[in-house]
């Protein structure tokens, strides 16, 4: 497993886009956490004991993903609470959305969307179409179990969502609006 590193600059503007409208739409104004997501998702989770709902932001998702190990403990989890807030403390949003884009999986061994570009569509990350991008953001909440060569009907409606929603926020131009680009 490796990832090609690349900068925003070489990142299709589809694919922040993308990966902010299916994971965290309020990336650009919280401090690190969604206070009513984890609210919501407590109040799930309660209910449903067999379908955990998460709450994580890009912010979270990026530390997790750079210091810390899989689990769900509580001890991971201040971890993760401190490390959130030392990364928005240190790091522009736009920084934070360049690692994330850059160590996040995409399928089985394949880390960064440089390398999930190239395996899925055989073209750099700074040439993803808005469709592309929302696939490959449609199989970031389990990439081993949603594949982007093979993408079940979940991850077809998915997709189809995260387009409208990327639609919704105002296309290319939120990511300009907001310095993320």
């Amino acid at each position: 497993a490796h990832s090609d590193w690349v900068s925003m600059a070489d990142i299709s503007p589809w694919m922040g886009l993308a990966v902010i409208a299916a994971e965290d739409q309020k990336f650009p104004e919280h401090w690190g956490f969604d206070v009513p997501a984890i609210e919501k998702a407590l109040a799930h989770n309660e209910r449903n004991e067999s379908r955990i709902r998460g709450a994580s932001t890009l912010s979270q998702q990026t530390a997790k993903n750079l210091f810390l190990w899989d689990g769900r403990s509580w001890v991971r989890k201040g971890l993760e609470a401190g490390l959130t807030l030392g990364i928005e403390t240190v790091w522009s949003k736009k920084r934070i959305l360049t690692v994330y884009l850059n160590i996040a999986e995409f399928g089985d061994g394949i880390f960064g969307v440089e390398a999930a570009a190239q395996r899925y569509f055989h073209k750099p990350a700074s040439r993803l179409s808005l469709s592309e991008a929302a696939l490959l953001a449609a199989v970031l909440p389990n990439p081993i179990r949603y594949k982007a060569n093979a993408p079940s009907g979940y991850v077809r409606s998915r997709q189809a969502w995260i387009m409208r929603q990327m639609r919704q926020l105002g296309g290319e131009s939120f990511m300009t609006r907001n310095q993320l680009n």
